[in-house]
């Protein structure tokens, strides 16, 4: 009786055609990296090609985190373990909405201490009180190989929009 079962598990298990399919190969470590770097490379023409399409003039870090200051007023920067309220709406490059905080409502974030994208901890250190900017972070300093498994994703760059409304040291 056993004999009858396990030939149909294997016919099923083979596609009902009797072809065992191939075991497909896994990339080596070298072949992981090399697709990555592509990959980043393809983020990053994505990110030219969106501030050469809306004329911004972004300032690149070493991680690879873009800004523009829009408005630079003078003051200090935030720094890490002071609490940032930001008035802030987050775009994919395609320009669709993600996030955005409620008018008149801001969100409120520990620098350097909170869950949010590392991207954005440290292109928030280069605004002071009452600036503004526009600041894009690729997906390895965003959300990632994933996304946000919601409205962002895998491997997507995303544009904040964003103001610093204020700066506290204990909220």
């Amino acid at each position: 009786m056993k004999t009858p079962v396990l030939a149909i598990v294997l016919l099923a298990a083979c596609g009902g055609d009797g072809v065992v399919p191939a075991v497909t190969k896994v990339p080596t470590t070298q072949e992981q990296l090399n697709g990555n770097r592509d990959a980043v490379r393809l983020e990053d023409r994505d990110i030219d090609l969106y501030a050469k399409r809306f004329n911004l003039d972004l300032r690149k870090s070493g991680t690879g985190v873009r800004y523009l200051l829009l408005r630079d007023l003078p003051g200090d920067t935030i720094r890490p373990d002071q609490w940032a309220a930001v008035n802030y709406r987050m775009e994919l490059l395609n320009g669709d909405t993600a996030y955005s905080s409620e008018k008149g409502e801001p969100e409120h974030f520990h620098v350097e201490m909170d869950d949010v994208e590392s991207g954005l901890h440290e292109a928030i250190q280069h605004l002071s009180p009452g600036d503004s900017a526009i600041i894009v972070i690729p997906s390895y300093r965003a959300y990632g190989l994933i996304g946000d498994m919601d409205k962002v994703p895998p491997r997507s760059s995303v544009v904040y929009r964003i103001g610093l409304v204020n700066v506290t040291v204990g909220r």
